[in-house]
């Protein structure tokens, strides 16, 4: 992480913990061996984008994308010039039946970040083309900790789980002080399960405007 992050003091004793210096091991191997995504300048840029002191969303995914050109350390977002994937074009339907906002001709989502909306996925690597292939190495471990030290924060902070594997991250929130909205994960698996017509986007503003918080501007602008 850039030292100019304020998440680097809040983080620095993972970074001394002995799984760390074995996961960048790891990781520096795949990507001696193998195409390994998003590059490395870019694997902590959920952190660098969204600064510890202005959460007051956090999105979780999975995985970074595994597709070339794709993951930009920024879950679900991909730069313009990107085909939107699949699971973003379903994020953004719901947006605009949630808040009547039109979808966006790229899937860039970085104005979200400047806004205090951390976009973090539970692993921060992953092989091209493999799935859940850095799984289990180290990365939870550490965006766990990321999560506790948002649940730490006096005011309150909105979690958006999609999917399983997020919503087994409710464990680590307290629900008596922070608001947690989950769902089916926006994937064409498993969109019409339960995640479209969820209304995340303005039961989170509602949740951030209770607490007398600024709500989120959803739009991207083109």
């Amino acid at each position: 992480m850039a030292p100019r992050t304020d998440w680097n003091p809040i983080l620095r004793a993972e970074l001394a913990e002995p799984y760390w210096a074995e996961l960048q091991a790891f990781v520096a191997e795949e990507r001696a061996n193998h195409q390994v995504f998003p590059p490395a300048a870019e694997v902590f840029a959920a952190l660098h984008q969204t600064p510890y002191a202005s959460v007051k969303v956090v999105i979780l995914g999975q995985d970074p994308y595994h597709g070339p050109g794709q993951a930009h350390g920024l879950c679900f977002s991909v730069r313009r010039g990107v085909a939107v994937p699949p699971s973003l074009r379903n994020i953004f339907t719901e947006l605009h039946d949630d808040l009547g906002i039109t979808p966006p001709r790229h899937g860039n989502l970085d104005a979200w970040t400047h806004q205090g909306v951390l976009l973090l996925n539970t692993s921060l690597t992953v092989r091209a083309h493999q799935a859940a292939s850095h799984h289990g190495r180290g990365w939870e471990r550490f965006t766990d900790q990321v999560i506790r030290a948002v649940d730490a924060k006096p005011e309150r902070v909105v979690f958006i789980l999609w999917g399983a594997a997020a919503r087994k991250k409710k464990a680590l929130v307290d629900t008596s002080r922070h608001v947690v909205i989950e769902s089916a994960h926006p994937s064409p698996l498993s969109a019409h399960n339960g995640f479209f017509g969820s209304r995340p986007f303005s039961r989170a503003n509602a949740a951030l405007e209770a607490a007398g918080r600024e709500p989120v501007d959803w739009r991207l602008p083109d």
